[in-house]
């Protein structure tokens, strides 16, 4: 019996399903029942076998079987594979016949065996936000970091999209599995992540990769791993997807007992549904099949078939009362913390803004100059003085302070003190806050008046980082104030790349724009070609991330517009491609016990994971909505403004932008928090980037698109917004 998808074939026979490609076997499952059974002992039987019966029906094949575990339980699988244009999509329903006394609970999964991998280094894997590639980017605890393994399942609500996609080295062949709907319904439990927990209500899976030995696994309370012979058949390396969810294995749990034989042990939990007479489970799964030349084009085929099935629902903002509230906000916090030293509060509690911590930073999270320029924006823009003033007083407080005798910008300033902090100097925290400077010149030169000493000051800082750069084009994450070595890794040098290349249209000084070129070329044949988007996050190891994405979109962008040259846009489109699916762009419910927060009644959708593998996370994607559009300006991919818009509106659900929620200050947001267990976990506290990140998009698409938000710049001209576009035919004035 077959099933035809395109070039592949779903083959049934001998109780048994095989997936070829031009006669030849890609991948298979002999036995495609399997569950798993917690019994009264506390450890997790396996059990394999093949279907009973196999029929076709109206061009859906349905297969069937019933498994029986020694403890008397009666299992019966109902398996039904449809073909759709885009894959196969495979339902089961798991009924419990009859329940053994010393059963108590039960899972299954879907899986195929890869036979052509030996292990899981022979296929690059890509689970949004969890895995990409080897992972070799990595916390030692994130799955897919250590190879020796045997589970690397990872539940879908820690993944920005339920997908899991794994991508032959040898072959160019890839097999991907997603949830089919966006159903996740709320947990039993408020939490779903324990070793071995029995969840009757719990419907989220797992997706990824195993190659288990033939023995059970399980981990007692203090961490102990037991094991024994099970009956269940391996056949080789396999995709599986796991339901309910299983997470593991991952960590080490030395960090939580101090005995000696735990000290190779991982971490692997469990959610099983409870074994009871006539409980059912049904869950819908989706298979894809490709072939493809690289990671990165299976990647975004993986996650733009997913996203177009799954996106959530746009959340309605009105983006120019949003706008306002972020200004009107920045306007009431922005003070003198004395000695001129202006500048807004650095951590604040929500509902009630209790200030926690009064510091100022250069950028990052604190991102002093870039409120101070936005609030000059608006102020000449709306004919708002004590807007303009106020962020001009701390654009001063930097030009004037900020920088040591080398033209090292430094990072944090305590008012309390009176002295900076001792900061690195990180090369990421410097472009954001040089940036916003140069901006700052170049709006008061075109419209008020000259400040040569903001030029100088960038232009110091400039001659700095221009004296530290290696002969190869890079730079190192991080400085001393000297201008040593603090970080050695290069992956963060196209942060700085845009600062460069605005200083030279604003100066037209050669040196300027041969360090943005240098610098861009290190980071197309590294960080561009090997997807190493690592280490923009200062507060966070230098793993991947989604800020490392952005930044590379700032920078490959400014190339692009200054050069017009394709590699730029090939650089700055792989950037794209892999920074949004950093975006949670499904939803699923979580519990709160936190009424005034707003995701504790809207959509998580739009929330974004800060480094891989951790799931849940903020709303910084929020910062790209002015990229993305400008990407669709450039290429006509209607892709890229859906996901303008997507982001542009769903980063507000953390918002209370129309003050239903009690905070004292309208429109302010967390800054982020846990939410992959579907049980929120946050602070629940506000820092100057939340705001920002908000702020600069929108006043730039409004400066540059004429609206605030994305259907309102689509009102424009297409050639109108084409020119429009051209930011740096009129940057410098």
């Amino acid at each position: 019996m077959r099933l035809q998808n395109g070039d592949y074939e779903l083959i049934f026979n001998d109780g048994g399903v095989v997936i070829e490609k031009a006669g030849s076997t890609l991948y298979y499952n002999k036995r495609p029942m399997y569950a798993f059974i917690k019994t009264a002992m506390a450890v997790i039987e396996f059990f394999d076998r093949a279907y009973d019966s196999v029929e076709e029906s109206e061009g859906r094949v349905i297969a069937s079987g019933i498994m029986e575990t020694p403890n008397g339980s009666r299992l019966e699988f109902s398996d039904e594979y449809s073909a759709e244009d885009d894959g196969v999509v495979i339902s089961r329903r798991l009924t419990i016949l009859e329940k053994g006394e010393d059963d108590l609970g039960f899972a299954s999964k879907i899986s195929f065996v890869l036979p052509d991998a030996d292990t899981i280094r022979d296929y690059q894997c890509f689970a949004p936000a969890t895995w990409y590639k080897d992972n070799e980017y990595a916390r030692p605890y994130v799955v897919g970091f250590d190879p020796e393994c045997e589970y690397n399942w990872r539940k879908e609500t820690g993944m920005t999209l339920p997908l899991f996609a794994a991508l032959s080295k040898k072959t160019g062949e890839a097999i991907m599995f997603s949830r089919e709907k966006s159903d996740v319904a709320l947990p039993g439990r408020k939490t779903c992540k324990f070793a071995q927990m029995i969840d009757r209500e719990c419907n989220v899976g797992s997706i990824g990769l195993s190659k288990p030995e033939n023995k059970t696994i399980a981990y007692l309370y203090y961490g102990y791993p037991v094991r024994k012979e099970t009956e269940a058949v391996r056949d080789g390396i396999t995709i599986d997807y796991v339901y309910p969810c299983a997470d593991g294995q991952v960590g080490d749990q030395q960090m939580f007992f101090n005995i000696d034989y735990m000290m190779k042990n991982k971490t692997f939990n469990r959610v099983l549904h409870s074994m009871e007479k006539d409980f059912s489970d049904d869950y819908v799964v989706r298979l894809n099949l490709g072939q493809f030349d690289d990671f990165y084009p299976m990647m975004k085929w993986a996650w733009r078939s997913v996203y177009d099935r799954l996106r959530a629902e746009l959340f309605d903002v009105n983006q120019e009362l949003q706008y306002h509230n972020n200004i009107n906000a920045m306007k009431l916090l922005c003070r003198d913390y004395g000695d001129g030293a202006w500048g807004v509060p650095f951590s604040s509690f929500l509902p009630d803004f209790d200030v926690d911590s009064i510091s100022m930073q250069f950028g990052f999270v604190g991102q002093q100059p870039g409120i101070g320029y936005q609030l000059m924006d608006y102020g000449l823009r709306e004919g708002d003085n004590e807007a303009f003033e106020k962020g001009q007083n701390m654009i001063l407080f930097w030009v004037k302070n900020g920088a040591e005798e080398n033209g090292a910008p430094n990072g944090c300033y305590s008012p309390i003190n009176k002295e900076f902090e001792p900061y690195p100097i990180w090369l990421r925290m410097s472009a954001d806050g040089l940036e916003n400077i140069l901006d700052a010149y170049v709006l008061t030169k075109k419209k008020t008046e000259e400040h040569p000493d903001w030029l100088e000051f960038c232009e110091k800082a400039a001659h700095f980082f221009m004296g530290i750069q290696n002969e190869d084009g890079s730079f190192y994450r991080a400085y001393e104030r000297d201008g040593a070595m603090r970080m050695d890794s290069k992956a963060n040098t196209i942060s700085i790349v845009r600062f460069f290349v605005q200083l030279y249209l604003v100066t037209g000084k050669e040196e300027y724009k041969e360090t943005a070129l240098r610098a861009g070329q290190w980071s197309y044949d590294n960080v561009y070609k090997n997807m190493e988007y690592r280490g923009s996050t200062c507060d966070n190891t230098d793993v991947m991330d989604n800020e490392s994405g952005i930044y590379a979109m700032f920078g490959f962008l400014s190339l692009y517009d200054l050069t017009g040259e394709d590699k730029w846009l090939d650089a700055l489109l792989g950037a794209a491609d892999y920074t949004e699916t950093w975006t949670y762009s499904w939803t699923f419910p979580v519990y709160s016990d936190r009424p005034n927060c707003p995701l504790s009644k809207r959509s998580i959708s739009g929330q974004s994971p800060v480094t891989i593998g951790t799931g849940g996370g903020d709303m910084y994607m929020a910062a790209c909505a002015y990229l993305y559009y400008r990407i669709y300006v450039i290429t006509g991919d209607e892709h890229y403004r859906d996901y303008a818009e997507f982001i542009h509106n769903n980063s507000r659900n953390a918002n209370d932008v129309y003050g239903e929620f009690g905070y004292r200050i309208q429109g302010l947001s967390w800054e982020g928090g846990g939410f992959a267990d579907q049980e929120l976990q946050t602070l629940h506290h506000w820092l100057p980037w939340v705001t920002y990140v908000e702020l600069d998009p929108t006043s730039r698409l409004y400066n540059t698109f004429g609206a605030y938000d994305i259907a309102g710049c689509d009102k424009m001209s297409p050639e109108e917004r084409k020119r429009r576009n051209r930011i740096y035919d009129d940057y410098a004035g």
